[in-house]
């Protein structure tokens, strides 16, 4: 295993992070709890590694990097494109056909 290896391993492993919360947004449909703000600035981030990557010519930084952009941008579309259903919807959200309540704690 060389250099180049380790690099695609970290990569996808960083990468594949996103993924459970752009599956779970898209099977409830609400991003409520997130902040647009987190994917924005990650994605920022990551243009300015994808960039340097070219630049440089390093493919593990490349793929990662592209991949994550893409999974955070799809991440801020939702959240967008899902306000209304967020402001309209409350506490519930739905998965399926199914409705659900979420609970809410107060102390």
């Amino acid at each position: 295993m060389n250099v180049t290896h380790i690099g695609l391993i970290a990569g996808a492993i960083t990468s594949a992070a996103v993924i459970p919360q752009v599956v779970r947004t898209y099977r409830t449909r609400h991003a409520r709890d997130i902040s647009i703000w987190q994917p924005v600035l990650l994605d920022i981030g990551m243009l300015l590694w994808l960039i340097y990557g070219v630049l440089i010519g390093d493919l593990p930084l490349i793929l990662a990097n592209a991949f994550s952009i893409l999974c955070n941008t799809l991440l801020i579309v939702m959240k967008i494109y899902y306000k209304e259903d967020d402001n309209r919807q409350g506490n519930s959200y739905i998965v399926g056909n199914k409705a659900h309540k979420e609970e809410t704690f107060r102390f």
